[in-house]
């Protein structure tokens, strides 16, 4: 019987999993005072597998890696701002790199509540950070721009 909060191919926790769970660690990190960063991240089909051991291998146990519906991968980092984010992103990146993964890797990162204090916006401002990512040639991490 298939696992309905799992990904197929990679075994990660589903997008679906990541968009009911986000509103939720958003209001722990509210409460805790803490920052709460979402990274979302794509990469050539080819190289997929590989970055689904590699965040397996990078983030901490609090953390969550998950597929998300069109191939793209998020992790919500617990107790982690943008720079932290931006480093741990960096982390599976060279990993990637020193496994022989030529593959350009683009994130996105966008953290509450130095981007956005709502579960929609971190999301929307973490994609946004993504495609602007992609519009360069290599390997980019982006940081969202905070909303006003």
């Amino acid at each position: 019987m298939p696992d309905a909060l799992r990904d197929a191919d990679s075994g990660l926790l589903n997008e679906a999993y990541l968009r009911a769970a986000l509103p939720n660690r958003v209001a722990t990190a509210r409460r805790a005072l803490r920052p709460l960063s979402l990274g979302v991240m794509f990469i050539d089909e080819q190289a997929a597998t590989p970055l689904a051991h590699a965040l397996l291998d990078t983030l901490r146990e609090s953390d969550t890696a998950c597929r998300m519906d069109d191939g793209a991968f998020a992790v919500l980092l617990e107790d982690t701002p943008d720079d932290g984010a931006v480093w741990t992103v960096e982390r599976v990146r060279r990993l990637l790199a020193d496994q022989g993964i030529e593959s350009v890797l683009w994130a996105g990162v966008a953290s509450y509540p130095a981007h956005a204090l709502e579960a929609h916006d971190l999301m929307r401002l973490a994609e946004d950070a993504l495609r602007d990512a992609r519009l360069w040639d290599s390997s980019r991490i982006e940081v969202a721009v905070p909303t006003s």
